[in-house]
Parts: structure tokens; sequence; C-alpha cells
């Protein structure tokens, strides 16, 4: 009886392992996740933005350290800012990298900034860069990201540095 009862086990844990999704499987759902959230950032589609942000998400960047995003409401208002200092924003994927819960990006940014953004007035000229984000998933949501870029090539397309001279 033992046997038939070790057997059942091993069976149903087979059917439950068979019928989740597979390892591969839910990397592609992460990937599709992250895609989503790019193509509503560029569409400027804030209900999806809130479908695929969770509640708490919390965003880490170096190049913005005055920045803190520590709830979805927090990324949205940050993101209307953004919205608001770059008229004609895109952000377009090259490469997307998935292990585990956890999503890397490597993408390029584009737009011009017709509005101020912090302290730099607006410059009306454009910026076109890289950017690495790596993305953390929890139950289907973008709970957590690391965002970093490169702040100096940014700012000397848009015309902001080298800093003007001060008399």
């Amino acid at each position: 009886m033992r046997q038939q009862h070790r057997g059942l086990v091993v069976t149903l844990l087979g059917i439950m392992v068979g019928c989740g999704p597979s390892s591969d499987a839910q990397l592609e759902v992460n990937k599709e996740v992250v895609r989503r959230f790019v193509e509503a950032q560029n569409e400027g589609d804030i209900e999806t933005i809130r479908e695929l942000v969770a509640p708490n998400a919390v965003r880490h960047c170096q190049a913005t350290p005055d920045v803190q995003v520590r709830s979805r409401e927090d990324f949205i208002a940050f993101y209307e800012e953004y919205m608001a200092s770059f008229a004609n924003p895109w952000q377009t994927i090259d490469l997307l990298v998935a292990e585990g819960d956890m999503v890397a990006v490597l993408a390029t940014f584009t737009g011009r900034q017709d509005g101020p953004m912090g302290p730099f007035p607006p410059s009306g000229k454009d910026v076109d860069g890289k950017f690495l984000v790596i993305i953390r998933l929890e139950a289907g949501m973008i709970a957590e990201w690391w965002v970093e870029w490169d702040n100096l090539t940014m700012l000397t397309q848009l015309g902001h540095f080298p800093p003007p001279e001060s008399d």
C-alpha cells in the first residue's frame, strides 16, 4: 500500500510539473511583460502601465539619484514629468535576456527635449542613447528595476554639457 501511495505522489508531482509553465515558457512570459511595459510608455498608455507595475514597485537609478520611485503612483508621476520633458520620446528594445524572475534590457532612447528636465531648460535638441534596465517580476508584474545610462553623453547631446561658463 505504501508503494502505491509513493507511486501516486510521484505521478501527481509529475503531472503538476508538466501542467505548469515550463521554465522557458515563463521566461518568455516575463519578456512579454517587459515588451508591453516599453510599448505602453511609448504610447503614453497609463492604464497599461498601471496594469504592469506592482503597487509597491521600486525603481533604482544612479543616473537620477534625486528621483525616488517607491510605488506605482511614484513611477506614474515620474513618467508624466519625463513625458513633459520630451515631446517625442521613444524606446526601442535592442536585446532582451531573461533568467529566473529577471529580464535584462538593452535599449535605445530617442527624443527631443522640448520641456524642462530637472534643472535643465528646454534645449530643443535631439538625444539618441543606449540604456540598460534589469527588471524583477513578481506575480507577473514589474516589482523592481534598475536603470542605468551615460548621463554625460545625454547631457552633451542636449547641449547641457559642458555647463556654460559663469561670470
